[in-house]
């Protein structure tokens, strides 16, 4: 029987934990999509992300230590999907550029659910008077939009490459 939320800081820890489980989700998936990815640009911003999310891991890793908690216990489901929606478009066959603008758009779905449970866990941790991982958690937030900013100008022009591939079918 899954265990009872009945305080905001249960409904924290879980909130951690789901983050945990999505972020290690995602140093798996990372080198694939940068095997698969074409474009050195966007080769690297995952190359840079992959780098980024591991010091996202230590920081949760020190928010469940000082807590004296355990960061497993969960699988974080929507991450999984979101993922998996990724994997299904680099199985297909598809123009070098279109691929791009898939990974790019598979990559924001992950910033934006990421953006949505930092908030939410920052949020938390300010409420319960955690004002270090309060810190943290912000750190990682902003870690992300920067992250969903760097993407949408890689989009911008990635995406304008694959309308080209349009028009030479």
């Amino acid at each position: 029987m899954p265990r009872k939320l009945s305080t905001l800081e249960d409904l924290y820890v879980d909130e951690l934990k789901d983050l945990y489980s999505a972020e290690h989700q995602i140093l798996k998936a990372l080198p694939r999509m940068m095997k698969k990815a074409n474009s050195q640009e966007l080769k690297d911003a995952i190359e840079s992300h992959r780098m980024e999310t591991e010091e996202q891991v230590k920081r949760l890793d020190r928010i469940f230590k000082d807590m004296g908690k355990t960061a497993t216990g969960k699988k974080c489901k929507a991450m999984e999907c979101i993922i998996e929606e990724g994997k299904e478009l680099m199985e297909k066959n598809t123009e070098p550029a279109v691929l791009d603008a898939g990974l790019i758009a598979s990559a924001q779905k992950v910033e934006h659910y990421e953006i949505s449970g930092y908030g939410t866990a920052r949020t938390y941790a300010q409420l319960l008077g955690y004002d270090e991982a309060r810190d943290l958690l912000q750190t990682t937030l902003d870690e992300e939009g920067r992250t969903d900013e760097k993407l949408n100008g890689l989009a911008e022009s990635i995406n304008v490459e694959a309308t080209q591939t349009e028009n030479q079918h």
